[in-house]
Parts: structure tokens; sequence; C-alpha cells
């Protein structure tokens, strides 16, 4: 919740006005329970959802996530009608699967570090060329997973994507 890439992503929704909410897997940091391999994690996310849309209701959910919380997320937010477009961050496809999303049309951003140890562009790239709907992928130049020193342009990509999808909202 309090990571940079995360921190950077909320900031960036923040900016449109978007209700935003941050949270804790269970196990990490201060929550309760334990890591369950991205099965409980799920319910973690529907749980969100569900909050966000008893206290938003009529609105519809934009869901994203970095890194693991991606790899969940985009699942979570595929099978739920509540949400209409999701943002991966950091996917690391070099050792999770996301076959879940061949069936997925949402639309869907993909933002990710040239140089990410844990999702390589190129896996990236052909993820995203094979999913239906529309998709875009946004690659920032020498940034690993973390984004280090690219933070800005993580947020760039994320405010670019949310204006040509939302003009009317503003930045």
């Amino acid at each position: 919740m309090h990571n940079k890439v995360v921190y950077q992503a909320a900031k960036s929704l923040d900016q449109f006005g978007l209700p935003v909410l941050r949270f804790n897997f269970r196990g990490a940091g201060k929550s309760a329970g334990a890591h369950d391999r991205g099965r409980g994690e799920q319910d973690d996310i529907r749980a969100a959802i569900d909050f966000l849309a008893d206290e938003f209701p009529g609105l519809p959910v934009l869901l994203a996530g970095f890194s693991f919380g991606s790899w969940v997320g985009l699942r979570a937010g595929c099978e739920d009608v509540r949400v209409a477009e999701l943002i991966g961050i950091g996917v690391p496809v070099n050792d999770s699967g996301f076959s879940y999303l061949s069936a997925c049309r949402k639309p869907k951003l993909f933002v990710q570090g040239g140089k990410d140890q844990f999702g390589a562009p190129d896996k990236v790239k052909t993820l995203v060329a094979s999913l239906p709907g529309e998709n875009r992928l946004i690659t920032v130049n020498d940034a690993d997973h973390f984004f280090t020193s690219k933070l800005d342009q993580l947020g760039r990509a994320i405010a670019d994507w949310l204006t040509e999808r939302h003009p009317h909202t503003g930045n």
C-alpha cells in the first residue's frame, strides 16, 4: 500500500477526481491473515470492490494493480461486472500466468518498465497483442520493476490513457 509505484498510480487516478482505495493484501504490512498465493487475495480485491460500490453507487470501477497486485487484480476485475477498466503495472509475466485475460474484453492499460526483471517487455508485448478488446501497452524505457527514477513517466502514462478515454474529466 505504501509502495512508491502504488502511491504514484493512486496519485495519478486522484488527479482525475476518481475515488481511490489503496489496501494491503492479507498478511502484508499490518493486515491480518496470511498470504494465500493469489486465491484469498482475489477475495480481498472483491471486498475492496464491494466497499467502493457501496460508497460510490452508480460509479464504474477502474481497478489498477502493481506486480502481484496486477496478477490477482486483473483476474478479479475481469470477472466483476462493476469493473469497467483495468490497469496492470509491472505485470510479472516471467513467472505468473495471465491466460485468464484471453476472455476479458474490458479496456486495459499495461505500463511496464523496459528493464523490468519480473516482466520481460517482449513477453508483455506478446501477451497484450494476444488479448481481445481495447488494450494499450506503454513501455517506460530504462525503467526497472519499481520504475526507479521514472515514476513521473508512470504517472504520465496513466494520465494520458485516462485523458484519451475520458476527455470530459480533464486533468
